[in-house]
């Protein structure tokens, strides 16, 4: 997690160059120096919040260690809910993206289509709805 929150002003930051760099302009370099003060800012209050955090107590590292097999159930559980939720909302994100252009499409050429492109569109949302019904089935073996 640490090197994760490390790392994310790099991601930024090159996120912010790739996008700047496709623009040619003369308030580029401003804008760009604009973002390497944020992301220096990010990350220096990111730095001052690690380094006035409190360290965890030991009794909570031992009753973490004394449930075992059961916290690494635990989370694997919540992992696969996690997954679970997540993957099911992209997919129908991309679902209705696609059955959402095609239905306007179709009913601006015939609007008494209106019924059945619902249907489909509702369909390709089901999607989503059948990945959260699996992460609540997962978390309640949590």
């Amino acid at each position: 997690m640490a090197a994760w929150l490390a790392g994310l002003p790099l991601i930024v930051a090159g996120l912010v160059v790739a996008r700047l760099l496709r623009r040619r302009g003369p308030g580029v370099v401003r804008l760009l120096l604009l973002a390497d003060a944020a992301v220096a800012v990010a990350a220096l209050v990111v730095l001052a919040i690690a380094l006035t955090a409190e360290p965890s107590s030991a009794s909570h590292v031992t009753a973490a260690v004394a449930a075992g097999a059961g916290a690494t159930r635990n989370s694997a559980a919540l992992l696969g809910a996690g997954i679970a939720v997540a993957g099911s909302t992209i997919g129908a994100g991309i679902a209705v993206a696609y059955t959402g252009a095609a239905a306007v499409a179709a009913m601006s050429e015939r609007p008494e289509l209106f019924g059945r492109v619902l249907v489909i569109v509702g369909l390709s949302e089901g999607i989503a709805i059948y990945g959260l019904v699996i992460g609540i089935l997962l978390l309640g073996k949590a």
